[in-house]
């Protein structure tokens, strides 16, 4: 079963403006199944969050972590439950404060990493020097909130990261310090089993690299079971704010390390199939759908890579 996760929130315990209850009533109005509690360099809501949860029962379950806040970049820190002192972090080591953040359980994230940095946002830029990939679980590559161009860039880092066969989850956020519009916006989806709780299904999707990111459908790729071809289908998850009747038609591309093969389908087709042997390298091929012709306007899903 297909949940939707909103991974970067902030409240009043940092810089937003919602209180904890207040997020978690906003989160649950529009049908968000689990939300992350991300505040700048505190987890003093985490207490809030689950006595609310324990009391009232509501049909949302929460993520626990914490946005590191540096100089030089924010780590974003999922399935976090204990705070980790950051102070001495040095911008050319970082893996020096990852190896125990994970060493926790903790996945680690590059926050924003194309963000405008100084003058304008002191920190919001990733200025660290990552010496070792296999440190860090994902890359927000979508910021909500940032301009398309940034989001651009964050999308092609992490896409190259991945060609280069780094396994690197891919994560979306809304960014939240208060109450936003969600129509429109990217989120990420997890495949959860029955009756898995949210972090434990976030940890494994993460850790697999299968997580979703989509204004609305869901977008899955996968290899078929006699190795020839990739196969693709789109499944509306009635996320609020994206018609699918309103699609003209849909457009997938496909990039390899060696080339990219786009095909277009009617706008009623959920299933397509792209033969392997037209991938001069299929080592990893990244499948990205579209509404209407490939463009980042135009972008509605991006699905797990496949690795071979």
């Amino acid at each position: 079963m297909y949940k939707r996760f909103e991974l970067h929130n902030h409240t009043n315990e940092s810089d937003g403006s919602l209180t904890v209850e207040e997020l978690i009533d906003f989160m649950i109005a529009d049908t968000v199944d689990a939300f992350a509690l991300t505040d700048h360099n505190t987890i003093s809501g985490h207490k809030k969050a689950q006595s609310i949860l324990q009391t009232k029962n509501p049909p949302i379950e929460c993520v626990y972590g914490m946005e590191y806040t540096t100089y030089y970049g924010h780590i974003l820190c999922l399935n976090l439950y204990s705070y980790i002192p950051w102070e001495n972090i040095n911008p050319l080591q970082p893996e020096k404060l990852f190896t125990p953040l994970r060493q926790t359980g903790a996945l680690i994230g590059v926050a924003h990493p194309f963000s405008y940095g100084a003058p304008i946002a002191q920190g919001c830029k990733w200025e660290m020097q990552i010496n070792d990939y296999t440190a860090i679980d994902f890359i927000e590559i979508i910021n909500n909130p940032e301009p398309q161009h940034i989001n651009e860039k964050g999308i092609d880092w992490w896409e190259q990261l991945c060609l280069q066969g780094f396994r690197i989850a891919m994560t979306a956020g809304m960014d939240l310090h208060g109450r936003s519009d969600f129509a429109g916006q990217f989120a990420v989806y997890v495949d959860t089993e029955k009756s898995e709780p949210a972090d434990k299904a976030l940890q494994r999707a993460i850790k697999t690299q299968k997580t979703y990111i989509t204004k609305g459908p869901v977008f899955t790729s996968e290899v078929s079971s006699d190795g020839k071809n990739i196969q693709n289908s789109i499944t509306d998850c009635v996320k609020p704010g994206f018609n699918m009747q309103a699609v003209p038609h849909w457009t997938v591309e496909y990039t390899s390390p060696a080339e990219k093969l786009v095909k277009r389908l009617n706008p009623q087709d959920t299933k397509i199939e792209a033969e392997i042997s037209c991938f001069t390298d299929s080592s990893v091929i990244i499948a990205k759908l579209y509404a209407g012709e490939p463009t980042f306007d135009s972008l509605v899903a991006i699905a797990p890579v496949i690795y071979r």
